[in-house]
């Protein structure tokens, strides 16, 4: 039988030449399928970190955008105060009457505008300017030698301190709003950012995940075939053992052995022949 041992000697060979293949391929795709896996990993805890960043964003945004209701609730309430004080104020300047001959104030104030307009929209020579300056001074000390007198009326003076407080208050809670506003700006901004980058981050794990799919796809496939390889090996080793010497099971009969022309016939088709086929031959090449 040398031509049934070589040629299972060169399918021997060409079968293990496959099975390492198998293997080479397998073991090539298994570390590209641990490498995309670790990718995958680093991709899904920034997204993790980047959602955590972004809640906290979105946590200070609303805290900062309460803080700018309860601001604005306050302006409101101390704006509501500083028209009611603004009112008193007039009526207890109406009620107090001026000094004989005195301008009243209202009509000083009045003055005094149409003065500061005319001095910024109207070209003056410089003799000019000088006298409108002088008029705008002496308005201006008529107003605040009327306002000394209203406060030294101790009501008055309460009136004028309150009103002044409101005033201060009004504009402390409404500088307040703009400088949370903006803070809660910045803050959803800083969030939609990062949400954004998140959909980038997602996009790129369902990417690789894919990927992945893929290769460990190929790399089951590649292992399936290298079992296949491998047992296809050991079928020839068996059929190469009782080529070179191995006994026929004793319960075959003269009916079912094999000829050797079909035997060799077979195995140059590349057809599987069995280790019984390969013993029965052997057999009955001694006989």
């Amino acid at each position: 039988m040398p031509d049934a041992t070589e040629e299972l000697q060169h399918r021997h060979e060409e079968s293990n030449a496959r099975a390492d293949a198998f293997r080479a391929t397998r073991d090539r795709l298994n570390a590209e399928a641990r490498a995309l896996a670790d990718e995958r990993a680093r991709i899904v805890d920034a997204i993790r970190a980047n959602s955590a960043e972004a809640q906290g964003h979105r946590q200070r945004r609303d805290e900062l955008n309460a803080q700018v209701r309860e601001e604005k609730g306050l302006r409101e309430e101390w704006n509501r105060r500083f028209q009611e004080l603004g009112t008193q104020v007039q009526e207890v300047r109406r009620a107090r009457p001026s000094r004989q001959g005195a301008v009243p104030v209202w009509r000083l104030k009045k003055e005094l505008k149409e003065l500061e307009f005319r001095h910024m929209t109207t070209a003056l020579t410089g003799e000019q300017e000088k006298r409108l300056i002088e008029e705008m001074k002496r308005l201006e000390a008529a107003i605040r030698e009327q306002d000394d007198q209203l406060r030294r009326d101790p009501d008055v003076e309460a009136t004028l301190k309150a009103f002044g407080e409101a005033r201060e208050e009004s504009e402390r809670h409404h500088a307040a709003v703009g400088e949370l506003a903006e803070a809660a700006q910045r803050e959803h901004e800083a969030m939609v950012a990062l949400f954004e980058a998140g959909d980038e981050l997602r996009r790129q794990a369902d990417d690789v995940q894919g990927r992945l799919v893929d290769v460990k796809g190929r790399a089951d496939e590649a292992h399936r075939q290298h079992i296949a390889a491998i047992e296809e090996v050991r079928d020839i080793e068996k059929l190469l053992y009782a080529a070179r010497g191995g006994r026929a099971p004793a319960s075959w009969s003269p009916a079912e052995a094999p000829r050797e022309e079909d035997f060799l016939a077979r195995l140059k088709k590349g057809e599987k022949v069995s280790t019984e086929d390969l013993l029965e031959l052997q057999k009955r090449g001694r006989a």
